[in-house]
């Protein structure tokens, strides 16, 4: 289209067809450009990276929402509303692009939509009949009138974003310090009553005590406030883990359950818990509102509840008093130590901005784009300005710098990256050794930069040792492990991750690596799916899958599952592996040539496996070199790599492994044998 600063993108289910039209015909007759595919044959790779396309220029994305969506759990809609929820993530939140129509009386509570649809008003448009005002606001969001929209407009309930004036920065110190505090009153009530209770129950199915936290609900009526409930809710996970025997369930995996409409039966099976910690916070004046329960997923009764007020001011001081409490009722049956709920989350100099800025820069990290990676940087960053003995802020701020160089860049700024990176890693090791995150930010910059793969085992395994329930220090070690050609230990701990964080995507993802190099391809195959079905529009998920299938020997099935993957690099890559089993050559040509024309500077160990699937081993050797002069963080798989590894009685490519310090597995098994 020639104008996409004005078109909007109609996305319906085939059930709504006809209420999509009407809003379609009602906009058009307005002079509004609409995007309304009516095809009735969906599929290929033209019309796929049409729609892909779209989603991505349009100016407005109308999802049409109604009982048919919600009963649907599956469909090419989906796609669109994930593509398009993405999206949200790298548009400002002053400016509105995601505009929900609902054709019936569906609430929102029960609409299975993205979070970022329940992020702003709906409107009502019963069977697609549309109303003169509504066409009107629409019309005013296309031109960027984005103030205070008339009453007739009003009265339709359409999205209007926020006012620009009130930008999403650091929020009031007095936020920051009743963050602690709320975490270690919650415990205080807890601890006398629940833990207690929860320690002495009997086992549950898996031979002990165990809880979930589910994120805290934000009732503070500012979506912003998010990051400030989400906070809470770690703490807690992080606080209720230093307990003895107590089995906790990794954040990664809890908060698959955020808005969950699923009673607590459901999600205790599916976590394998026997306990639930839910609640809300509201913040109303001068007072924050936690509301907590306990629940016993054997029969959702309710254990224990309790409402906690804490005023702003002084709040550290009264986290200390609190924390002492607790210390002191339970540290002979549950606490390993008198302050072991937040080691390492407070700054030791006690700055109320720099724990905020901690916060907001954690937030925005767990969002894994590269615009929220810098984001990030930016808030730890001041976090560190502030309280530079803050050894939490540099750990996630070297890691973060780590992720960013490693995903997201090549050529020079990738060392820039990792420079930045080592330079946090040692700061934080500095002000704080025996915190695992710190030694955790060391591993992944030993592997990734320096290609020093004993150093990061010993880093990872350090952390671990510090922090032995912690989920990512267990897929730290696990995944050094695999670097070094140890998949069946990485595979073993990898499965002990899953068992305490169970909805842990990447966890998964990274055991299908594993099963896949030891040609496990069920269960490489089960493992991937799980991952896909727990995120099914992240990076590298569906590229796994082509891989497995390719494997297979399986083309179609291959090429299916490219084209599934994500726009961007690692969709040119299973696409480029998927067409070198097919039939047609000279697309398999194409799409190698197209790889090395977009990719030939940050990704050769990439086009490395690619000539290694076609079993040109002269190409294979030539790109792993270059791969090693640009120092590829990809060669950290190379001994989980199905297709390099098929040159293992190349004595070429063992001759590489010890040029890049890795061991030669295989050597040593012919010598034993």
């Amino acid at each position: 289209m020639a104008d996409t600063s004005r078109a909007v993108f109609l996305s319906y289910a085939s059930q709504d067809a006809g209420a999509a039209q009407r809003i379609c015909e009602a906009l058009r007759a307005a002079g509004i450009e609409v995007w309304f595919d009516q095809s009735e044959l969906r599929g290929g790779d033209a019309w796929d990276q049409k729609i892909r396309h779209e989603v991505h220029e349009c100016a407005l994305f109308m999802p049409v929402i109604s009982a048919n969506t919600a009963a649907r759990h599956e469909g090419y809609f989906r796609l669109e509303w994930d593509l398009a929820d993405q999206r949200t993530h790298m548009i400002a939140r002053n400016r509105a692009f995601i505009v929900p129509v609902c054709v019936d009386a569906t609430p929102e509570t029960s609409a299975d939509t993205p979070e970022s649809f329940q992020r702003v008003h709906w409107t009502r448009l019963p069977g697609g009949e549309t109303s003169a005002a509504f066409v009107e606001c629409v019309q005013r969001l296309l031109s960027g009138q984005y103030g205070p929209p008339s009453d007739r407009v009003r009265a339709t309930g359409i999205a209007v974003p926020p006012a620009a004036s009130a930008p999403r920065g650091p929020l009031s110190r007095r936020i920051g310090v009743v963050y602690g505090a709320i975490v270690a009153a919650v415990l205080l009530g807890f601890g006398y009553f629940a833990l207690e209770k929860l320690v002495g129950s009997k086992p549950h199915a898996q031979g002990g005590p165990s809880i979930a936290v589910l994120p805290l609900a934000n009732e503070s009526g500012e979506a912003s406030q998010q990051y400030f409930s989400d906070g809470i809710s770690e703490d807690l996970i992080n606080a209720l883990t230093q307990f003895p025997g107590l089995k906790v369930i990794g954040r990664t995996s809890a908060f698959q359950f955020r808005d969950s409409k699923e009673d607590s039966r459901s999600i205790g099976a599916k976590l394998g818990v026997a306990h639930l910690l839910e609640g809300s916070v509201r913040r109303s004046g001068d007072v924050v509102r936690v509301s907590a329960e306990l629940i016993d997923t054997a029969d959702g009764s309710t254990q224990w509840s309790e409402r906690f007020d804490r005023p702003y001011r002084d709040l550290f001081a009264l986290q200390d008093e609190i924390t002492r409490a607790v210390a002191g009722a339970l540290r002979a049956k549950l606490l390993l130590g008198e302050h072991a709920a937040s080691q390492g989350q407070r700054p030791p100099g006690g700055s109320l901005e720099a724990y905020n800025a901690l916060l907001q820069g954690n937030f925005y990290r767990l969002r894994n784009t590269e615009a929220d990676y810098r984001k990030a940087i930016e808030f730890y960053t001041q976090a560190t300005q502030l309280d530079p003995r803050y050894g939490l802020a540099w750990s996630n701020l070297s890691a973060t710098w780590s992720l960013l160089a490693a995903n997201y860049l090549e050529g020079a700024p990738v060392h820039e990256a990792f420079a930045k990176a080592r330079a946090a890693a040692d700061r934080a090791l500095a002000v704080s050794p025996e915190l695992a995150a710190a030694h955790l930010a060391r591993g992944f910059l030993l592997e990734n930069a320096d290609f020093d793969w004993h150093g990061a085992e010993a880093e990872s395994r350090r952390a671990l040792a510090l922090a032995p329930n912690d989920t990512e220090a267990k897929l730290n070690v696990g995944a050094a492990l695999a670097t070094v050609g140890e998949l069946e230990p990485a595979i073993e701990l990898t499965r002990q991750a899953l068992v305490s964080d169970p909805l842990h995507s990447y966890g998964y993802a990274w055991l299908a690596d594993y099963l896949t190099a030891l040609n496990r391809l069920d269960e490489a195959k089960q493992a991937i799916r799980r991952a896909i079905e727990l995120q099914p529009t992240a990076a590298f998920r569906y590229s796994r899958l082509a891989i497995i299938e390719v494997k297979r020997g399986n083309a179609q099935a291959a090429l299916a599952a490219a084209q599934r993957e994500p726009p961007g690099v690692w969709q040119d890559l299973a696409l480029a592996l998927a067409r070198q089993i097919g039939g047609d050559r000279s697309a398999a040509d194409a799409a190698l040539k197209t790889l090395i024309e977009k990719y030939a500077n940050g990704w050769a160990y990439q086009i490395a496996d690619v000539y290694a699937l076609r079993d040109d081993a002269k190409a294979t050797f030539e790109w792993l070199d270059r791969a090693w002069n640009n120092r590829d963080p990809g060669i950290s798989g190379l001994l989980s790599d199905p297709f390099i590894l098929r040159f293992k009685d190349d004595p070429r490519l063992a001759a590489f492994c010890r040029r890049v310090g890795l061991p030669v597995p295989w050597e040593a098994r012919h010598k034993s044998g």
